[in-house]
């Protein structure tokens, strides 16, 4: 079983500018098959955005998604967590915070994302979520 983080998180990074429309992140997603974006200016992490944050923070709120921007779809107070991190504390820390994806940060850049899914294919392959998210990483 994996001891840190890095050994299980997804480490393919996607980026966006805050001054992105909503709408090109949504198309990013839908061209990459991800659920979440990061926002980034220049080299810092100011963000990140999920599908469900498109969802809810823009599209409910309606307007032209060409002309919105993802700084007011994104979550700009992230909880983050090194690579070397145990996963047990990676665990809590999700639990405390209760967020599904944790961006991993190496000496202040992004280099990977944490998700519950990663984690069940890493503790319980076998569980309804593990085999979903295990046939997911495989297409």
């Amino acid at each position: 079983m994996a001891q840190h983080v890095r050994d299980i998180m997804t480490s393919r990074l996607v980026t966006v500018e805050p001054q992105t429309s909503v709408a090109a992140v949504a198309q990013k997603m839908r061209d990459e098959d991800i659920g979440i974006v990061l926002v980034t200016e220049g080299d810092e992490l100011r963000g990140l955005v999920s599908d469900r944050d498109l969802v809810v923070r823009s599209l409910a709120e309606g307007g032209d998604q060409e002309q919105r921007t993802v700084a007011s779809a994104c979550s700009g107070d992230i909880v983050t967590i090194t690579p070397d991190e145990d996963v047990d504390q990676a665990v809590r820390l999700m639990r405390e915070h209760s967020v599904r994806r944790v961006p991993v940060v190496d000496h202040g850049h992004a280099v990977g994302i944490l998700s519950i899914g990663d984690l069940a294919i890493e503790r319980d392959p076998d569980s309804a979520l593990g085999d979903i998210s295990a046939a997911r990483s495989n297409q």
